[in-house]
């Protein structure tokens, strides 16, 4: 990610107009955002272009239509660089309020990783590797299209966190998986959504996006805002080695999850 081409993008008000219109309704087309905006087609077209360019915003075609979608890894990368694991709560507070306020059915993450297809395909399939970065979880199955896979603490295996079926697997490039939650009674009601995981390898890195959708309407935030973070966990043990130390980070860490742990 380049950082000062996030600043930039953010520096103009326009710009940060879009991002509030897409964070409060997701998914929306370049038609609809024009006529939000006092301004041509053209205008918007050139403000969604940097906005892609720099991550904000990720794009997905239905049909003869391109839709919009907000990308807050990015904006979780710098929160991670400069927020310190002391005032991470408080701030971490504040972001859970303004995301209480939405509604959402699709959610679309994105991230570039310097790494390989086959590395970052191990990472999200090896139950050691993955622990690292997904809140000290392990994530168990054969992987396997139409098999099981379940998550749980390592120091208890018989507590499930979540839990699915392997639907499409075509490593190192895409995994469907069936998703539910078990981890609160609130979101075991929410029943069960959908999670993509696509692969595209550029130059010497690979973009990785994280589709969650199926996701019932007013679906509790719960379901899909630790993907931000999993995913800045994921990127910081693949290009560093060293495990992320944001405290939701190490919810189930039993270790602790110190930095300088090194990548096996």
């Amino acid at each position: 990610m380049d950082t000062d081409e996030v600043f930039r993008a953010l520096a103009d008000p326009t710009r940060r107009g879009l991002l509030d219109e897409l964070f409060r309704e997701d998914g929306q087309t370049l038609t609809a955002l024009e006529e939000r905006l006092p301004m041509t087609r053209f205008g918007v077209m050139k403000h969604l272009k940097v906005l892609e360019s720099a991550g904000l915003i990720v794009t997905r075609r239905k049909g003869r239509e391109k839709h919009h979608f907000l990308n807050p890894v990015p904006i979780r990368l710098i929160h991670d660089r400069w927020v310190s694991k002391y005032t991470e709560p408080w701030a971490s507070g504040l972001s859970e309020l303004k995301t209480h306020l939405e509604e959402r059915m699709r959610k679309v993450f994105e991230i570039y990783i310097k790494t390989t297809p086959e590395r970052l395909w191990a990472a999200i399939t090896d139950p050691a590797l993955r622990a690292k970065y997904n809140f000290g979880l392990v994530v168990e199955s054969d992987w396997k299209e139409g098999t099981a896979y379940s998550a749980h603490p390592g120091s208890d295996p018989d507590l499930r966190i979540l839990e699915g079926e392997n639907v499409e697997v075509d490593p190192p490039r895409r995994l469907v998986q069936s998703f539910r939650a078990l981890w609160s009674d609130e979101v075991q009601a929410e029943g069960t959504s959908r999670v993509t995981w696509e692969i595209e390898e550029i130059a010497d890195s690979c973009r990785l996006t994280v589709t969650h959708d199926e996701l019932p309407e007013g679906a509790s935030e719960e379901l899909y805002g630790g993907w931000p973070m999993i995913l800045s966990g994921l990127k910081t043990l693949l290009e560093t080695g060293e495990k992320l130390t944001t405290p939701g980070s190490l919810m189930y860490d039993d270790a602790g999850g110190g930095a300088g742990e090194q990548m096996s």
